[in-house]
């Protein structure tokens, strides 16, 4: 089954199948009422559905999955194991998304812990000796792990494949079906993408389990979250306007894409001498 749906939603966040508990911890961070992609996955989720979800970043995909995950834990005795895996393709949707489950997670017995590269492994090991129901990782990382023997995926009841698309443009395709490999055959899916292109659904189709999909809103339109403005100005005088949209007291911080490399080291020259505090990052840099 196919479900296309808008980035809104006119459902509250009672009709969606939450508990008391939770439904008091969304509405202290906030959360007025449940996205698009929220009010059709949660209660597949709580159903025990695998899902596949087309969703971009901005469309509250991340809370769509933790949620019904939390309360499907509660809702049970606890029992030794890492039951959920959330498979991140970077280090920074992983810190995102654990983040977020230490926030829906406050004042609940479910304890979560993010696994990624960069940082000690011997500190990692230290954490998950505790008891850690979910883990955050990237599969780099958490494939290392594994093979010392640190993380035991043997009683994993969900996998949960975030940006599939990412992490299968960026080669991790090889580590996730190892991973996949070694889990439980019998577990909940759920594969989040903010594409499907051939490979994704080929992946779906292998480990997924009659699986209901929901697309939401259109994937040729940006989030509604973002806005857009062109500016038309000759080349000359583009490093001035840059400056001047920077210095707005709106921005806080700003990401700078530019077409070749040469480009990217004369304008971090150029706003480093007028006073910016410009970090520089392209291929070319070690």
């Amino acid at each position: 089954m196919v479900v296309d749906v808008y980035m809104q939603s006119t459902v509250g966040w009672g009709q969606v199948g939450l508990n008391p508990q939770l439904l008091r911890v969304v509405q202290q961070l906030g959360y007025s009422s449940p996205t698009a992609v929220q009010a059709e996955t949660i209660p597949a989720i709580l159903a025990g559905r695998d899902v596949i979800g087309s969703a971009r970043t901005g469309s509250g995909k991340t809370a769509a999955f933790l949620l019904p995950i939390l309360q499907n834990l509660l809702s049970r005795p606890p029992y030794p194991g890492t039951h959920v895996l959330v498979l991140s393709p970077t280090r920074e949707l992983a810190v995102q998304t654990e983040s977020m489950l230490q926030g829906l997670a406050r004042g609940t017995r479910v304890r979560g812990f993010v696994v990624y590269g960069g940082v000690s492994l011997q500190a990692q090991r230290r954490a998950l000796r505790g008891r850690i129901e979910i883990i955050v990782a990237t599969p780099g990382r958490l494939l290392d792990h594994i093979r010392r023997g640190t993380i035991d995926l043997r009683d994993l009841d969900v996998l949960v494949l975030d940006e599939a698309d990412r992490m299968l443009d960026m080669g991790f395709l090889p580590d996730v079906k190892q991973i996949i490999s070694i889990l439980p055959k019998r577990r909940q899916t759920l594969l989040f993408s903010a594409t499907i292109p051939r490979e994704v659904e080929r992946l779906a189709r292998e480990i997924m389990h009659d699986p209901v999909r929901f697309s939401v809103g259109r994937q040729d339109q940006p989030p509604e979250t973002i806005r857009h403005t062109v500016y038309q100005v000759p080349d000359h005088l583009k490093s001035k306007l840059l400056t001047e949209l920077i210095r707005h007291p709106e921005m806080k911080s700003v990401l700078v894409f530019t077409r070749t490399k040469w480009r990217a080291d004369k304008l971090a020259d150029e706003l480093g001498q007028v006073g910016l505090k410009v970090g520089l990052i392209h291929g070319g840099k070690t």
